[in-house]
């Protein structure tokens, strides 16, 4: 029998080494270390930020792919009593110094020659002052002028940092504030959205019972770390029920199959897209995902097929499909590990003990059961707000706690609800509300429809139409006049795309997502070459 649950982050760590001290807690290519091994990693970083004078609430960023480094580095922060500020790895320099500055980070973890990446060249070619920064610490690579390794800076613990690292960790508590998480910025400027660390693990205690987690197992983390489905999602479970975190820094079909095999994965989370690029591979068949056990998705609207085949073709006995957001320290619904396989196929779960939703029309009123609504929450996971933006953090969490998510959503009487799409992706034709995550799950049902993502475009008679970007299934490209003539029989005609273009692939943000602002630019370029 383990230990219950901390609320902060520190206590987790510590708790881990307890319980599952000599199981393996992290494997990256050569370097593998156990939870102890990792505590006292933990230590000696946080002893390091202490003796490089980071006090308590100060900001310290970490701007690197998924590595062991990322890991040891992130949970040192919160040892020292800093908070944490990850950085999204495809930021160039000017994005990355807007974090830096806004959030007045003292300290920051990066990386050079990592996946061609070289981020202090990106932040000293930005042309950008960041007054507040005083170190930079390269995990991995050449250390240039002005920075110093992640073992140099390692070396800067001493006994007396380490004592004074102790008493700050003991001070830490669950309401304390634990990460500013930017967003991605698609509508502006990236906003800072202010987490706590006990409704993380609260939150997540929940996931990871749904997934069937526990000690020995092995998850694959494709899942950016910088984002809530990669911290709160992956490295926070691992460290409840002493699973060996798999860091894999880029997603690539091929490399994703091959750790499969050879790593043995049995957990692995990650959105829609990644399932069915794997699902519609030439040559899956070649590879061994036997160890396959459970897997999340979330993120987006999941069609039935998906699931199905998650299970058929991938062989995951647990498929558990899960709905949040950055501001709801991500994480809001999800299904039960033991709910009928068409409502884990069809729906993001109902919400987790102690939260409240509903769904609300335009004028704020509750929708009758089974309408779309914006979906509104209230409860524990609801973040602080916005870092230093009173305005937008009140135009999202009203007077009595409630918190707009511009998901629209439906919702039946037992309180699953299916996420038809986001508000702003929602086209009107003809008067006529259009969602496209509804559309491409239609879609998803033609035999050589491997993916698709729909947007909508302007028209001058209807004010909006559909275009729909398709992958090839593996048996071959489809026939895009008969695919139109199909969508016609199985949709309502406001519905059918009236534009059809055949991709190689869908283009993805660094948390696997489809680039809908993209698709939108492709569209009107294509469409203005074909009114030439």
């Amino acid at each position: 029998m383990t230990a219950p649950l901390p609320d902060n982050f520190p206590a987790l760590v510590a708790r881990a080494a307890r319980e599952f001290g000599p199981s393996e807690a992290i494997s990256d290519g050569d370097v593998s270390y156990s939870f102890a091994e990792v505590a006292d990693l933990i230590d000696t970083a946080s002893g390091a930020l202490v003796a490089s004078g980071v006090q308590q609430g100060d900001r310290v960023a970490v701007w690197a792919p998924n590595s062991w480094e990322w890991v040891i580095a992130a949970m040192a922060v919160f040892s020292s009593g800093a908070v944490l500020v990850p950085v999204n790895t495809r930021f160039k320099g000017r994005e990355a110094a807007f974090v830096l500055n806004k959030s007045e980070v003292k300290l920051l973890f990066t990386v050079v020659g990592f996946l061609e990446n070289d981020y202090v060249a990106d932040l000293q070619d930005s042309g950008e002052t960041i007054d507040s920064l005083e170190t930079i610490v390269v995990l991995r690579g050449d250390t240039p002028d002005g920075t110093v390794s992640f073992a140099e800076f390692l070396q800067r613990s001493t006994d007396e940092s380490l004592k004074e690292m102790r008493v700050r960790s003991a001070q830490v508590v669950g309401s304390d504030l634990g990460l500013i998480m930017f967003t991605s910025g698609t509508t502006g400027a990236p906003k800072g959205v202010m987490v706590e660390q006990g409704p993380i693990i609260k939150g997540f205690s929940h996931y990871a019972r749904e997934l069937g987690m526990r000690q020995g197992d092995r998850m694959l983390i494709v899942n950016p770390f910088f984002h809530a489905f990669g911290f709160n999602g992956a490295i926070n479970p691992c460290f409840m029920h002493g699973a060996t975190m798999l860091p894999h820094p880029v997603f690539d079909i091929e490399s994703v199959l091959e750790r499969i095999e050879q790593d043995k994965v049995t957990v692995f989370p990650g959105p829609p897209a990644i399932f069915q690029s794997l699902i519609n591979y030439k040559n899956l068949d070649q590879f061994d995902t036997s160890s396959l056990r459970s897997a999340v998705t979330g993120a987006a609207s999941i069609p039935v097929e998906t699931v199905v085949d998650m299970r058929e073709r991938l062989g995951f006995s647990t498929v558990v499909t899960a709905y949040g957001m950055t501001e709801t320290h991500g994480l809001v619904t999800i299904c039960a590990a033991d709910d009928p396989p068409e409502i884990v196929a069809s729906t993001s779960g109902k919400a987790l003990p102690g939260l409240e939703i509903k769904l609300v029309d335009d004028n704020n009123q509750e929708v009758p059961e089974g309408s779309p609504g914006e979906l509104l929450v209230r409860g524990y996971a609801v973040m602080r707000g916005y870092l230093d933006e009173p305005e937008q953090t009140a135009e999202t969490i009203d007077s009595e706690g409630w918190m707009r998510t511009g998901d629209i959503c439906v919702m039946d009487a037992a309180g699953y609800i299916d996420i038809t799409d986001r508000k702003k992706d929602m086209f009107i034709n003809g008067g006529f509300n259009a969602y496209p995550a509804e559309i491409e799950n239609t879609m998803l049902e033609h035999p050589s429809v491997g993916q698709v993502a729909v947007v909508g475009v302007a028209d001058e008679r209807l004010g909006e139409v559909g275009a729909a970007f398709v992958v090839s299934a593996p048996s071959g490209p489809p026939d895009l006049k008969e695919l139109q003539s199909w969508c016609k029989r199985e949709m309502a005609n406001y519905k059918v795309p009236r534009y059809f273009w055949l991709v190689d692939e869908l283009p993805l943000n660094p948390s696997n997502k489809v680039l809908k602002t993209e698709l939108r630019e492709r569209a009107a370029i294509n469409l203005a070459q074909e009114d030439k």
